[in-house]
């Protein structure tokens, strides 16, 4: 700032109160003045009512009124000038107010040497976003032309450094953006072509018909449109000389609109090969898209119309970590932008790759076996001695992440549950003998199977029989079996980074119901991601939550591993270890140390009836659920997952 016309008091004194509170209130008088821009609050000779008339002309948007303050270029040029600096810098608001603060010291508002005065004053501007203002000190000069004073037009009133010939331009530096990686800490994005569309600002003949044709045009994943207002204060505030990126899109999957903008004056087109297509497990990793209207509303500020963000899964709910934040700049450059000087800036953060707990050797398995079945299929892979899911899979679920977010009733996979429950809370054993009708009724419900001899509970758990867990309901009451399944996971906050359902075991408010929970029916709700870690919890003897991040602050702190009774759990591992050698998932044995079972449950839901068909298990340090949305032989298909696939996931490094 400049030195001229600052006044200090002499040493040891300050300006009295009585003083600075006069000059207060004078201002503030004046402030009622905006509305009728008269100047009755100071008589002439004073510089004040010509600075204060011209800044609150600006201000209000009253540019013609500006203008008339001035002297030294044409009139209506001033107003252009004037009018240009909010669409420069795409402005939510300019405010502009008389004097400047200089820390320890008072500079004079206005400085009057004869016929001729310097005037200082504030701008601050808001560029959106929700950032800091940019505020910075301006200085206007004027002289006295046929007894009223008049502002001398400079560009540098809008900006000290703002030169004849510069305009004010917003330079938006985005980082590249990081990596989804696998456990290993490889990418698992492929490379894909796509086309960058963009504008060179500069170049449009009309940038208000373009970006209206654009928006027009663009109708995203269901009808989502790009904010045409925002996004043409954006291309007006750009560098003209620039490529200015507005969507980003994928081919062949957005080949239609690209053929279809390409009608439209000034869009430019960019061929480009990057690794943003999911190479596995797309409903959880997600993927990148232009910010619509509505998506800029869940990831927020910095990011703008034309940005490409995470639209689904992983890529969305760390959209911030992943692409970090842009670096604005606000820049004073002359229409060819070979002479640029920064006059703020306001640095971004830096991207930060997020490391999944994916494991591309069992992802590939979990994909091959399900590959070639006829109706949406999820399978989820967990590792119970620590949490990690090492493969989410989905098959025909059109995007939908159902590994995670499915809810189907469990039939007797819930078995696992219950039994534990017989085991740990009525005091029976695998060896304990067991009836298994044909038909039983308790309450108001019926359950029905082929009858089978007397024998162990094992026995009938591997044979499927219904009836025999359904009777054994009345050795437990409601509240325990809703706790037993609450020791397995079931219906607690995982604390996970990502949504999932971690399933609904409601308390029965009958026999009947109780019975129904029994069995997995009635109002019993898992995903295959919660039976995966029952199946955990009943080959490691604890519960552990799931994790799919690592080294990510959840918002949500996930509950504590939960220990379940030993003798119990030896008494489960030999009732799933006798369904696997002789029972419903004999199929699934490929090897000496696979345990699980095999369920089939038919629902009502939305007035049809559907079936859903289970596999839960583990073989070693490897837990799993597979559910299909039809009737399958669930165990053969887990002797596919299991046994394996000669290649590995596609993946990009």
């Amino acid at each position: 700032m400049s030195k001229r016309g600052r006044r200090r008091a002499p040493a040891g004194t300050r300006t009295p109160a009585w003083r600075r509170g006069r000059r207060a209130v004078a201002l503030a008088g004046c402030g009622a003045l905006v509305a009728t821009m008269t100047t009755g609050c100071w008589a002439e000779p004073s510089a004040m009512p010509a600075v204060r008339d011209f800044l609150i002309a600006w201000q209000v948007g009253n540019y013609h009124a500006a203008a008339g303050r001035t002297v030294g270029l044409d009139r209506d040029q001033v107003q252009d000038a004037l009018s240009r600096v909010r669409q420069q810098l795409d402005a939510a608001s300019l405010r502009l107010s008389l004097g400047t603060e200089v820390p320890g010291s008072e500079v004079d508002q206005i400085v009057k040497k004869g016929d001729e005065a310097d005037a200082r004053f504030t701008v601050k501007i808001d560029l959106g976003e929700n950032g800091q203002p940019w505020e910075y000190p301006g200085l206007m000069h004027l002289k006295r032309v046929g007894g009223k004073w008049k502002i001398v037009w400079s560009p540098s009133i809008i900006h000290t450094k703002l030169r004849q010939g510069q305009r004010l331009a917003v330079v938006t530096k985005v980082p590249k953006r990081a990596q989804i990686t696998d456990t290993q800490g490889r990418s698992v994005l492929r490379v894909t072509g796509a086309y960058m569309v963009g504008v060179y600002p500069g170049q449009l003949a009309d940038p208000k018909r373009t970006i209206d044709l654009l928006t027009k045009q663009t109708k995203i994943d269901g009808g989502r449109r790009l904010d045409a207002e925002r996004l043409l204060g954006r291309v007006r505030s750009a560098p003209p000389q620039e490529f200015l990126p507005l969507l980003t899109l994928q081919v062949p999957a957005h080949w239609g609109l690209i053929q279809r903008l390409g009608n439209v004056p000034g869009l430019q087109f960019k061929g480009i090969q990057a690794p943003i297509a999911p190479g596995y497990a797309p409903e959880l990793v997600g993927g990148l898209g232009p910010a619509t209207a509505d998506r800029l509303q869940q990831v927020g500020a910095p990011y703008q119309p034309g940005d490409t963000i995470g639209v689904s899964g992983i890529q969305l709910l760390q959209q911030r970590r992943l692409a970090g934040t842009p670096t604005v700049q606000v820049v004073a450059q002359d229409e060819s932008g070979k002479n640029t000087e920064e006059l703020r800036s306001w640095e971004g953060q830096k991207p930060q790759a997020v490391q999944t707990t994916l494991d591309p050797a069992f992802q590939a398995r979990a994909d091959n076996a399900l590959s070639k079945l006829p109706y949406p299929a999820s399978l989820v892979e967990v590792r119970p001695s620590t949490g990690e899911v090492r493969a989410v899979s989905n098959h025909g679920t059109n995007g939908r992440n159902l590994a995670f977010e499915g809810r189907y009733p469990p039939g007797l996979a819930f078995g696992i549950v219950s039994t534990e429950a017989l085991f740990s809370q009525a005091g029976m054993k695998a060896s304990t003998e067991t009836t298994c009708p044909g038909t039983v009724t308790i309450g108001d419900k019926t359950f029905t199977n082929r009858t089978l001899p007397k024998a162990t509970l094992a026995d009938h758990f591997a044979a499927s029989c219904k009836t025999a867990l359904a009777q054994l309901g009345s050795r437990l009451d409601a509240q325990t079996l809703v706790k037993e399944a609450s020791q397995f996971g079931l219906g607690k906050d995982y604390g996970l980074s990502v949504p999932a359902f971690t399933g609904s075991v409601p308390a029965p408010a009958n026999d009947g119901e109780k019975a129904a929970m029994m069995v997995g029916e009635g109002n019993v709700r898992v995903s295959p991601l919660a039976m995966a870690l029952v199946a955990g919890a009943a080959q490691s003897g604890t519960w552990r939550p799931p994790y799919v991040l690592k080294d990510i602050q959840q918002t949500v702190q996930p509950p504590q591993a939960q220990s379940l009774q030993a003798e119990p759990i030896a008494g489960l591992k030999k009732v799933l270890d006798q369904t696997a050698k002789r029972g419903n998932a004999r199929p699934a044995r490929v090897s000496g140390d696979v345990v699980g079972v095999a369920a089939l449950a038919t629902y009502e839901e939305g007035g049809r009836t559907k079936t859903v068909s289970w596999f839960v298990g583990s073989a070693g340090d490897r837990a799993f659920a597979l559910a299909v949305e039809g009737r399958v032989p669930t165990a053969q298909i887990a002797a596919l997952f299991l046994r394996g696939v000669p290649r590995t996931a596609r993946t990009t490094g």
